[in-house]
């Protein structure tokens, strides 16, 4: 492979919550209150390649979605960096975003009193990619592109089902023509038939418009569906990368291993269901040592202290357990 699209170099993104004025006078009276910080992202680092698929997929919480707009530049990190064809992603006044985004809920992200059409429009107009006299037939082609009737543009966001929103809001998102997207549990509020549509949609488009784009997922069915490689967090760290089909097939790392294990299957259907032991720590006081040592059933003293480096375990392949370790 040749250099990389995109490139995610130790990212790490905070959220503060300061202390408000009554908060600090009773701090100064000695009252036990401090600032609370969020720890999201904790030294993530992986790549995309040119027309590559990545999933990424964790438990509600581990800070994908946070990743997902750091990589979008929605977020500034609080240090490292992301660096798209070799410049670094950041949101600029005129210019136009190279990095576009796709939410889970398409509603919340549309203009409840603008017709969709000049939703999917305003942008590619105002950074110059289509005159407004050329805007109609601009959005009726993308319209077209994802499956719905160019004679839609009229109607309010309110007028369409789940389904036919999740379709503008990639209209709307390939109307800047990104050299990257970032897929936010784009299908995880519908129903799974409309989820099939939905990806096959993507499949298509990705087949058609040559589209790399992280696809963010709670769903580890509908990330093999689609995605060439993949990429495990947890509680703001990656446990493992590598081949989708590998990651499936041979998990590496416990905590893959038991996301997997509970991926419903037809010759496990009289087995009982387990889920991982323990709830997943707060990001506000996340475990030292490796984050998942909590729930592991594989965790040793070092474990508790200790950071796991991502090593190399075959092929593209990368797993941050202290299993793993040569020493």
């Amino acid at each position: 492979m040749g250099e990389p699209l995109l490139r995610v170099i130790r990212v790490t993104r905070r959220f503060a919550r300061r202390l408000d004025a009554v908060e600090r006078f009773a701090r100064r009276l000695g009252a036990p209150l401090a600032e609370q910080v969020v720890h999201a992202v904790d030294d993530v680092s992986f790549d995309v390649g040119d027309g590559e698929v990545v999933g990424l997929v964790g438990e509600s919480g581990c800070g994908k979605s946070t990743l997902g707009r750091v990589i979008a530049g929605l977020h500034p990190p609080t240090s490292g960096e992301v660096r798209l064809a070799g410049e670094v992603v950041r949101l600029q006044p005129g210019r136009r975003p190279p990095v576009q985004m796709i939410f889970q809920d398409p509603f919340a992200s549309l203009n409840p009193r603008m017709r969709v059409g000049d939703a999917i429009a305003e942008a590619p107009v105002a950074h110059g990619l289509v005159t407004r006299a050329d805007a109609s037939g601009f959005v009726a082609d993308l319209l077209g592109q994802v499956g719905l009737d160019p004679g839609y543009a009229s109607r309010y966001p309110h007028q369409f089902s789940g389904g036919q929103r999740a379709r503008i809001g990639i209209a709307r998102a390939l109307a800047v023509r990104p050299r990257f997207l970032v897929c936010d549990e784009a299908v995880a509020a519908l129903d799974v038939s409309i989820q099939a549509q939905v990806l096959n949609l993507f499949m298509a488009l990705r087949e058609r418009l040559g589209l790399t784009f992280l696809f963010i997922s709670h769903d580890l069915g509908v990330v093999r569906h689609l995605s060439d490689r993949g990429v495990i967090m947890y509680l703001g760290r990656v446990m493992e990368t590598g081949p989708i089909g590998e990651l499936y097939e041979r998990p590496a790392h416990p905590y893959t291993q038991a996301l997997l294990a509970e991926v419903p299957r037809l010759d496990r259907r009289r087995r009982a269901y387990q889920p991982i032991r323990g709830e997943i720590p707060s990001p506000l006081a996340p475990p030292p040592g490796c984050h998942f040592h909590p729930r592991c059933p594989h965790a040793m003293p070092r474990c508790r202290t200790e950071v796991p480096l991502l090593r190399a375990v075959g092929p593209g392949r990368g797993s941050a357990c202290h299993l793993h370790d040569t020493v």
